[in-house]
């Protein structure tokens, strides 16, 4: 059974995650990321993504840029098919957990 972590967005929306696991097959469907250390006091979120694709594999080098920064890094998704819906509750994780990977500069 997958393990699931609620994550709440700046809304007060909850979002329902799931700890995915890198070997399974990985279905090519719309989906939303985060990148968080999972602790039993809930998700740190360290990076939020989106993807139309998550077959794709496009959230591997932002997880293992953060497991190079914050050690036990977990990849935690969630489908959405639509891409206004995954984008929408991005930038409501974003602006409530400030992730550390999405706000920092990029050179």
């Amino acid at each position: 059974m997958s393990r699931q972590i609620e994550i709440a967005g700046k809304s007060g929306a909850r979002y329902r995650y799931t700890a995915m696991e890198e070997d399974r097959f990985i279905a090519p469907a719309g989906a939303n990321y985060v990148i968080a250390e999972v602790s039993s006091e809930g998700a740190r979120v360290v990076f939020a993504g989106e993807t139309d694709n998550l077959a794709n594999l496009s959230w591997r080098p932002p997880l293992e840029a953060a497991r190079k920064k914050f050690g036990q890094a977990q990849l935690l998704t969630r489908l959405n098919v639509t891409r206004a819906v995954r984008e929408a509750e991005r930038a409501d994780l974003i602006e409530e957990h400030q992730p550390p990977m999405n706000t920092e500069k990029r050179t």
